[in-house]
């Protein structure tokens, strides 16, 4: 209580804020639930979502990106709050260029008129953490001017402060909540906010991506212009597309939807499967069309990054659920929500209704969601937070695609995709480092497998023959001889570890 006290005294004004945005839009009883206001006596609004989402884009930044990754928890949220959430944008007025010029002055070293050939004073977008302007080089290029907003960290800090606090409360109170790890999600918050206020770090993304594509012309993301880059400052090429919202449009301006659709599909698949880095919140905002059928990444604040192993299990999933071996699908299950302390026969049992409802066809990746999120929800499974950004960025992916290219099937991409990822495994350079994933692999698979084998001998038991001398002495060299390898095989890969 004493806590709550002083939090609420060293942020009061922004506390205050929150309080009139919540009673605004009718949300003031979560507020009251959650401790940091003693009034609400409010009824239930009827679309309650709908109200919260609204209620977070005019609270700014910091509660639009917590939307935004609740967004992703598919697995703990219902639909209906997951739609609105999807639609969560971070707008603001723009502002004078006067109230910025101080700022790009002190990051440039003098004023943008002189710094550039041509700066356009009018803002081409707006943000709440950024305002964009046009630009020429001395040589001729065309480029943008990222502005970070003179004093969003402060306040972004005094809210990091509050949902912290906040999910302190919730989580010592409530057993339902601690489902949804709310430390552990401030913690992601914190994190990717920061991340995005240093512009910097979007401007690594875009060369790592950049170098990831190098060899794909078919793929355009914007070159950064380090010279004038800091972290509240990004310059890069401007880039004139057409976002992928409707076939119709691309059509009028000489670029083939279906082409699209096709590269827009290898190309994520490739980023998660391939590379492991991928953009996460591949929106019609974020992607350009270009002529030529060429496809343009913006926006790189937010990467997702995938290990080697978890490009394997992911892989597995797709494939197995394509090929409706709901075994395989249990495996994957359980390793991933391993915490969840959900039996084995509740796990078998829902993959074998997604292999029904989705093995052995074309695979819909909407349809899978609308199935698989709720069956999660349903069973009390949680995913790791890095499988779904992962399936956040497929599902955003897809629903661009369907877009443009309506019935497009996704099957077709994860075969093309499978290929690249064993490709990949055998590049020179690579077999030392496949060799080491394969032995922590093994490694880490081992105890997990034999418990599969000793399942699979315990519930199908099967009579044999009487074996001879001869055969039961081969026997037991046999299982000697599979034991040392085995051995031999966990030791090697725990030195190399």
């Amino acid at each position: 209580m004493l806590k709550t006290i002083a939090v609420a005294a060293r942020d009061h004004a922004r506390l205050a804020e929150i309080s009139s945005v919540a009673a605004r839009f009718g949300i003031g009883m979560l507020i009251a639930r959650m401790g940091l206001e003693s009034g609400g006596g409010e009824a239930e609004p009827i679309d309650l979502p709908r109200r919260t989402r609204q209620a977070i884009e005019a609270l700014g930044p910091t509660y639009v990106k917590l939307g935004q990754i609740l967004a992703t928890r598919r697995d703990l949220l219902p639909d209906a709050w997951i739609e609105e959430f999807e639609h969560l944008h971070s707008q603001a007025p723009t502002l004078p260029f006067d109230m910025l010029r101080e700022q790009v002055e002190a990051a440039l070293g003098e004023p943008p008129e002189q710094v550039f050939a041509r700066f356009d004073p009018e803002p081409l977008a707006a943000a709440s953490i950024a305002q964009v302007h046009r630009a020429r080089t001395q040589d001729g290029r065309e480029v943008v001017l990222k502005i970070r907003r003179p004093g969003i960290r402060r306040r972004m800090e005094a809210d990091l402060r509050l949902i912290r606090h906040l999910a302190g409360i919730v989580e010592a109170s409530s057993r339902e909540a601690r489902r949804f790890q709310p430390a552990a999600l401030v913690q992601q918050l914190a994190q990717d906010l920061f991340d995005e206020l240093d512009f910097t770090i979007e401007g690594r993304n875009a060369d790592r991506l950049r170098a990831d594509f190098a060899r794909d012309p078919r793929v355009a993301i914007p070159e950064i212009h380090w010279q004038w880059t800091s972290d509240s400052l990004l310059v890069m090429d401007h880039v004139a597309g057409v976002p992928p919202r409707d076939g119709e449009t691309l059509r009028a301006a000489g670029i083939d939807p279906a082409v699209i659709a096709e590269l827009g599909a290898d190309l994520v698949l490739e980023m998660v499967l391939v590379h492991g880095r991928f953009h996460g919140d591949p929106h019609p905002g974020n992607l350009l069309c270009l002529p030529s059928n060429r496809l343009a990444l913006l926006d790189l604040g937010l990467i997702g990054h995938v290990s080697p192993r978890r490009q394997q299990e992911f892989l597995g999933f797709i494939l197995a659920l394509r090929s409706g071996d709901s075994a395989a699908l249990a495996d994957t299950l359980a390793l991933w929500s391993a915490a969840s302390d959900t039996p084995r026969e509740r796990i078998l049992a829902a993959s074998e209704r997604l292999a029904a409802r989705h093995g052995g066809g074309p695979l819909v990746l909407g349809t899978l969601v609308a199935d698989f999120f709720p069956l999660l929800r349903q069973e009390g499974l949680v995913l790791p937070p890095d499988l779904l950004l992962i399936f956040k960025a497929l599902v955003t992916m897809d629903g661009v695609l369907s877009a443009i290219q309506p019935g497009f099937d996704l099957a077709a991409a994860l075969e093309r995709a499978k290929g690249r990822l064993m490709l990949s495994r055998l590049l020179p350079g690579r077999s030392g480092e496949a060799l080491l994933l394969e032995l922590g692999r093994l490694r880490d698979d081992a105890p997990r497998l034999i418990r599969a084998l000793a399942r699979k001998l315990e519930s199908e038991p099967a009579p044999a023959p009487e074996p001879s001398a001869p055969t039961i002495a081969r026997a037991i060299r046999w299982l000697a001889a599979s034991a040392l390898a085995s051995a031999a095989l966990i030791a090697a890969a725990l030195l190399v570890r």
